[in-house]
């Protein structure tokens, strides 16, 4: 059976990469401008990237906790939507969604029951939820870590919650993931890698042809 979830590939850095994800299927492309990502990309590259991506797959460019300046140039590059990775309010998900003009996705961290309370905030705040597993204090960035949190948290939301999973998965444990919650699309990075920052491209493919076909 062949599911019509969504798929993300996120931290793609060369346009190489990003042509093969494209004949691989998935659905949504993801930049990351962050220096303490060694997937982080310059606002330059990230343009370049985006007007190759248009109209052939969305493009989601990753933030983590901008300013209006930083929004104000992200705008000028005109991608499908701007992922907030960091400790944005709900109010400051609002601002930067009526500031950009375009369509934001909130990445929120899952690690007990106390979150799975905190996501209702978003609700109607932001365009799109993004559920990652929360990162240990120590961690210098908020996401492509690797992780998996406990999916059966999310039974808590009981069906009412439309959401895109993140967190630890690839292509081993993808399947297993969309048929334990159901979540009307998943997110990769690290998982699809060879090395940090580093995609591979035969994972990716993996990863795509299981989540398609997860039964």
């Amino acid at each position: 059976m062949t599911h019509n979830i969504i798929i993300k590939i996120c931290g793609i850095r060369d346009a190489r990469t990003l042509e093969a994800i494209i004949a691989a299927g998935a659905d949504m492309v993801g930049f990351v401008h962050f220096g303490k990502s060694p997937r982080h990309l310059s606002l330059v590259e990230i343009g370049t990237l985006v007007v190759q991506a248009r109209g052939r797959i969305q493009s989601v460019v990753l933030l983590v906790d901008p300013d209006d300046e930083l929004v104000g140039q992200v705008k000028k590059l005109a991608p499908d939507i701007i992922q907030l990775h960091g400790h944005e309010s709900p109010k400051r998900v609002e601002q930067i969604r009526f500031q950009s003009g375009i369509e934001t996705m909130k990445a929120l961290p899952i690690g007990g029951p106390e979150d799975i309370l905190a996501i209702r905030d978003y609700l109607g705040v932001a365009d799109r939820l993004l559920l990652d597993a929360k990162p240990p204090k120590e961690a210098k960035r908020p996401g492509g870590l690797g992780a998996v949190f406990d999916w059966s948290l999310l039974k808590a939301l009981d069906g009412q919650v439309e959401y895109m999973l993140s967190g630890g998965l690839n292509p081993a444990n993808v399947a297993a993931a969309i048929n334990k919650v159901w979540p009307v699309g998943v997110d990769v990075s690290s998982g699809v890698e060879k090395a940090p920052g580093e995609k591979d491209i035969d994972m990716i493919s993996s990863f795509i042809a299981n989540a398609r076909h997860s039964t």
